[in-house]
């Protein structure tokens, strides 16, 4: 493996190995506290223009699975058809990996991708400096010695500070250099289908709004024989003939899905029922009327608890989101449906009289490890 570094836009930079593609790339920097699910977290459309830092520390051990299809063609083990994150960063990357499953490394998949990786990163360190000072710009670059020195950058190393912040460790250096470049293109729109795609037959059909929809939540409308219609994120789904509207996950601002926002607004004057999930939470949101904003870094993780507003029933869920709902700006007709037990931040909403709810988590994932997907069953009992 060859040296390469993480480069963040505040200058520090970090020394470690390729293990990936070869080649350069940048991001927004985010960290994930799964255990496991790389497969998984790797092909969810949600991280797309994100390079990924995972916390857990040794990642590859289990290799990679075939790429195989259900008798609906939708993707098992993965959430979608392709790598979704920019970059990986990882603290021990398992050069050798165990499982029956497996036909692959993580490695040789992250290269036949495109995807750049790095490793031998402190990790903890790196997640720490994320929760401290927020979501930073982050570029993986294949490491060059330098010529000669810049009159104009100290790339010593830093020594350990002792004002009470969070020292720099091992690798970490300064540099004044350019930092990365981010993404605040419409991420939705590019890992939105562009076409409408067919699913099932059954006597109660969904339009789901394809904002980057993990392949799960199909299977679980088509398991419970739901007819679904797939469709691009900006379709106007009122001039569709379907029971329910589901509404999916995505990437990105939810307030650059302008289009989408004003079809819900439209289709919320009705009675069909609607079911949001993650970014599908954030539109319902502001078609209804409330705000968003985005988290210093985000949920992402497995094992977030939440609580249904009036009861005292806990779940513990799995999460990908980096913008959140201000609860308070909800109109008179809405009300909190989940609440995060970690921050108090919103994780669902819902109509006091209409069948709409919606939830920031994902009832899909294996968190508890099904205990939220009662959910689909109830969005079903609704149409």
């Amino acid at each position: 493996m060859n040296k390469a570094e993480l480069i963040l836009e505040n200058g520090l930079r970090m020394e470690g190995l390729s293990f990936g593609y070869e080649a350069a790339c940048s991001g927004e920097l985010v960290f994930s506290t799964s255990m496991v699910g790389y497969p998984e977290s790797l092909t969810d459309p949600s991280y797309e223009g994100q390079i990924l830092c995972v916390s857990y520390p040794i990642i590859g051990n289990y290799g990679i699975p075939a790429m195989e299809r259900d008798e609906w063609g939708v993707c098992l083990g993965f959430e979608s058809e392709r790598i979704h994150v920019r970059g990986l960063v990882i603290s021990d990357y398992s050069m050798k990996f165990s499982h029956f499953d497996a036909v692959k490394s993580l490695g040789q998949w992250l290269q036949e991708e495109g995807i750049p990786a790095i490793c031998g990163i402190d990790t903890r360190h790196l997640t720490q400096l994320l929760r401290d000072n927020g979501t930073l710009a982050a570029s993986i670059v294949p490491w060059q010695p330098q010529v000669a020195p810049s009159p104009t950058a100290s790339l010593r190393f830093a020594p350990p500070i002792s004002d009470g912040s969070l020292p720099l460790s091992r690798g970490w250096r300064r540099s004044c250099e350019g930092a990365p470049v981010g993404c605040d293109q419409n991420l939705a729109a590019v890992v939105s289908c562009k076409e409408p795609i067919h699913y099932g037959k059954g006597a109660k059909s969904v339009v789901l709004v394809d904002c980057g929809v993990k392949h799960q939540i199909l299977h679980c409308l088509l398991e419970r024989g739901i007819e679904v219609l797939r469709v691009p994120w900006d379709t106007d789904i009122n001039n569709i003939d379907a029971d329910g509207i589901l509404v999916s996950n995505g990437p990105g601002d939810p307030s650059a899905c302008t289009p989408a926002i004003e079809h819900l607004r439209k289709a919320i004057s009705g009675n069909r029922p609607i079911f949001g999930i993650c970014l599908g939470n954030q539109l319902l949101s502001l078609a209804a009327g409330a705000s968003t904003y985005k988290m210093k870094y985000g949920h992402r993780s497995h094992n977030q608890p939440v609580r249904m507003c009036g009861t005292d029933r806990c779940y513990i869920t799995s999460q990908n989101h980096g913008y959140a709902v201000d609860t308070a700006t909800l109109g008179e007709e809405w009300e909190p449906f989940f609440i995060n037990l970690n921050d108090g931040t919103s994780e669902g909403i819902r109509h006091k009289s209409k069948p709409f709810f919606s939830v920031q988590f994902h009832p899909e994932a294996s968190s508890g490890p099904t205990d939220t997907e009662f959910l689909f069953d109830d969005f079903i009992s609704a149409l």
